[in-house]
């Protein structure tokens, strides 16, 4: 436990980043698809208007885990995140697990959002579509723009966190545009009722299409309705999951006991105001039914007569998912960075370059899965394994909290969690109840993951790990 809480101590991370840069970032990665794409899929498919109560939901949830986060990233402010946590608090077997799963929710996030990347791009400038976009056979446009933004990612956290807030103030002010100029098309008709009646899915719904705990019970996916605006909500959550990104720069943050949490809370408060007001002019400018699904908010403005503001939203688009990609490419690297570090990795992974102070290796060897899976698999269908991976860990968060303060009660901790353990425990409550959400062909997929994960730590960094037991020449411990 002592050794973990020394890491922060290290020195191989430079601390350049403030509680500004912080909130840019997060903002940066949690406001992307789901304000541009998701408020509209949603709300057509499960929930009609009430995605805003979805949205609204997904925040509060979202918010108890945020807590928790902003709790353990002021008191042990180390790269690694959730991993971290894990370590100091259930041990390494736990560790491996939650750090595998991050590994596969930024990696998989990063590829889905590249390519959408790609698609917007050529929608914006029209380029072929035979390099640029989902039907792509090699997708040349979500390769290129890894590639670039890993040479960012690489030079500087500052530079990175510069990149970032640039594009930040490009999609916020999009989004307060859309606000600004949506509301004069609001019609009170299209946001009634505001909860749809409820009514059966469509014919030839399978039950790895529907929910793990509907699919256990035999029972068929809910449209509209309360239960569809549940459904919605455990959809629509993982939007905002890009805070815990935030948690993974505690070794490089000026004043992480303090500006952690405003990071954390503060990116999380922003994202849910501007989710929610978006959700509630989109679903007012035209009926729920008549949403389009592949861009909604450019084609509401454009049936209401407002092609300008169709174009600048297809911008903000792109610059929005260049953000995400940016943290996600940051994210990666200091979560690999970790587990090298302790040994459960390559060590080669756990250093730092001695002049950029980035974890270099490990940016750029995510980087390349990345790329390829992004040149070559078509992965929407994999976009709920980010969630899965995403609200796994905030569960072991959550449970972290109350046993980092039964094991270390006099740790310093400049950000507590009030009413513990009763919002930890709701906090992860609410999260597994959003996993039981997801459909069972998810959690086949997670099971396998983890297999996977499991091999490779015993066969790997079990013995590598640098808490290991030393062995004596006669084999014995």
């Amino acid at each position: 436990m002592d050794e973990v809480l020394r890491r922060q101590d290290s020195g191989d991370l430079k601390r350049r980043l403030r509680g500004r840069d912080l909130v840019g970032m997060g903002v940066g990665i949690i406001i992307g698809t789901g304000i541009f794409t998701l408020a509209g899929v949603e709300a057509k498919t499960h929930a009609g208007p009430a995605v805003t109560l979805s949205f609204v939901l997904g925040a509060v949830v979202a918010g108890l885990a945020a807590l928790c986060y902003a709790e353990l990233a002021s008191s042990v402010p180390t790269a690694g995140s959730a991993y971290t946590y894990a370590f100091a608090t259930l041990g390494e077997v736990f560790a491996w697990i939650i750090g595998w799963d991050l590994l596969l929710e930024f990696a998989l996030g990063a590829a889905v959002v590249s390519r959408g990347w790609s698609g917007y791009l050529a929608n914006l400038l029209g380029l072929s579509p035979e390099w640029f976009g989902e039907d792509a056979t090699v997708n040349i446009g979500a390769v290129l723009i890894i590639a670039v933004l890993t040479v960012v990612a690489v030079l500087g956290i500052k530079e990175s966190a510069w990149l970032t807030n640039l594009l930040v103030c490009v999609k916020v002010a999009v989004c307060v545009l859309v606000l600004a100029v949506g509301l004069f098309f609001v019609k009170g008709a299209n946001l009634t009722p505001f909860i749809p009646p409820a009514r059966a899915p469509e014919a030839g719904t399978t039950v790895l299409e529907q929910p793990a705990v509907q699919a256990v019970l035999g029972l068929e996916q809910s449209v509209y309705g309360i239960a569809g605006m549940i459904t919605a909500a455990a959809v629509v959550f993982f939007a905002y999951t890009g805070f815990e990104a935030l948690a993974n720069l505690g070794e490089e943050t000026l004043n992480p006991r303090k500006d952690l949490r405003v990071g954390i809370l503060g990116a999380l408060g922003v994202c849910a105001l501007l989710y929610i007001g978006v959700s509630i002019v989109l679903t007012g400018m035209i009926p729920f039914t008549d949403i389009d699904t592949g861009a909604p908010l450019a084609d509401a403005f454009d049936r209401v007569g407002q092609h300008w503001v169709g174009a600048l939203i297809s911008l903000g688009a792109v610059t929005g998912l260049t953000s995400v990609m940016m943290v996600e490419l940051v994210t990666i690297g200091r979560i690999g960075f970790a587990m090298g570090r302790d040994g459960l990795l390559p060590k080669a992974l756990g250093t730092a370059h001695p002049r950029w102070g980035t974890p270099h290796r490990m940016t750029v060897g995510g980087a390349v899965l990345i790329a390829v899976l992004a040149a070559f698999i078509p992965i929407s269908e994999l976009a709920d394994m980010v969630s899965i991976g995403a609200l796994s860990a905030m569960i072991i968060v959550a449970v972290a909290v109350p046993v980092l303060r039964r094991r270390r009660p006099d740790l310093d901790r400049p950000f507590r969690v009030p009413f513990s353990p009763v919002i930890p425990v709701v906090a992860a409550l609410a999260c597994l109840y959003l996993m039981l959400n997801l459909n069972v062909l998810t959690w086949i997929r997670f099971a396998v993951w983890l297999a996977i994960g499991l091999v490779i730590y015993f066969a790997y960094g079990r013995r590598h790990s640098r808490f290991a037991a030393p062995v004596s020449p006669s084999g014995t411990d």
